[in-house]
């Protein structure tokens, strides 16, 4: 779904005010970028913005490009007082992952003014203008926005320099090193190229891995269970600042032979936000949607909101364990962790035909 719009004659029309933007609860290269371009622009139109997430920044990429590129990030606070902004915009999200502040921007009556993504239609939002693109990366829309000119972009200027940096990045993660990407996503690498600084974006794509990523990485190796070219991980319980291995894990079990589709999860332990499912699907095959996938899997909540969703060839999703969170002890905490990692597996397979019980390796 795409609403046609002039972003130029949108911020015009909100001179002089100050507004949320809002990413989702692990931010990544996409998203940052995104929204730190977002800012940008919308400074050029006497506009305020602040960029707030909940969750944690944990990738060595993400952490060494807000480093690297002195992007300002704010954690969400559950007293931010929201008085002095007159609009929210959500980036590379449609809310589904954002509970917590999407709860407290509804309180606060806070009115939703725009929603800038490349996933597949959620339909839980309402703003007032809504742009999503089946294109690589939100990066490449906002990069399409600095092609039309919405601002007058400058190599000289140490700022657009750090957008066209960061949105190459954006788009160079969530398209696979360019592997996924569209004929659009190469076009907008294209006009990037002539602002963005080559040694500092090599540098920040060189980051290593950690040594939680490669432990995490070994423990999908060892859990795995495949059947018809799947390839399923249950990983147990990661720290917050770790869960960005489990993305990177379904990636790596991508690359075995014979292996198709992967899903890496585990339980994600958040001191401040209690303890989520979580966990990403990787997929090469062309017929495979993974937003529908993960929908059928893993249905709604109470709410109505999807549990899971994707864009072609990758999904996540997110899953509240609520009154269970904790556990008194190690023997209750394996417990839930098996309840949990038989109730996916059981779903999972059941949903590409394979009955519960049959042997798989």
């Amino acid at each position: 779904m795409k609403v046609k719009f002039d972003l130029a004659e949108i911020l015009k029309s909100h001179h002089g005010e100050r507004h949320l933007v809002v990413l989702h609860d692990f931010p990544d290269p996409d998203a940052i970028s995104a929204a730190f371009t977002h800012r940008l622009i919308s400074s050029n139109y006497g506009i305020e913005t602040d960029i707030i997430y909940s969750g944690e920044i944990s990738h060595q990429q993400n952490i060494a490009l807000v480093r690297l590129l002195g992007i300002n990030l704010q954690k969400f606070d559950p007293g931010l007082d929201f008085h002095p902004y007159q609009a929210v915009v959500f980036v590379d999200h449609q809310g589904t992952t954002v509970g917590e502040i999407y709860s407290a921007l509804e309180e606060a009556k806070l009115p939703l003014l725009l929603v800038v993504d490349h996933h597949q239609p959620q339909e839980a939002l309402k703003p007032e203008f809504i742009d999503i693109q089946q294109v690589g990366s939100t990066a490449t829309i906002y990069a399409g926005y600095l092609e039309q000119g919405v601002i007058d972009f400058d190599s000289a200027i140490k700022d657009h320099v750090i957008a066209a940096t960061a949105l190459m990045h954006g788009i160079h993660s969530d398209t696979g090193g360019f592997i996924r990407a569209t004929a659009r996503d190469f076009s907008a690498a294209g006009f990037l190229s002539r602002f963005r600084d080559a040694e500092l974006l090599d540098h920040i794509l060189r980051q290593a891995r950690s040594k939680h990523t490669m432990d995490i990485i070994h423990r999908a190796l060892g859990n795995r269970a495949t059947a018809d070219s799947f390839s399923i991980a249950g990983i147990g319980y990661v720290r917050a600042e770790n869960r960005d291995a489990i993305p990177q894990a379904a990636d790596f079990l991508l690359s075995e032979e014979n292996i198709h589709t992967t899903i890496v999860y585990g339980i994600v332990e958040d001191d401040e936000r209690g303890e989520i499912f979580i966990g990403s699907l990787r997929t090469s095959k062309l017929t495979l949607d993974p937003d529908q996938f993960l929908k059928e899997v893993l249905g709604k909540n109470e709410d109505g909101s999807y549990f899971g969703g994707g864009r072609p060839l990758a999904g996540g999703f997110a899953i509240p364990i609520g009154f269970l969170t904790g556990a008194p002890n190690k023997e209750y905490q394996q417990i839930k962790w098996d309840t949990y990692d038989q109730q996916i597996k059981h779903r999972i397979f059941a949903k590409i035909g394979i009955e519960v019980g049959t042997d798989r390796q």
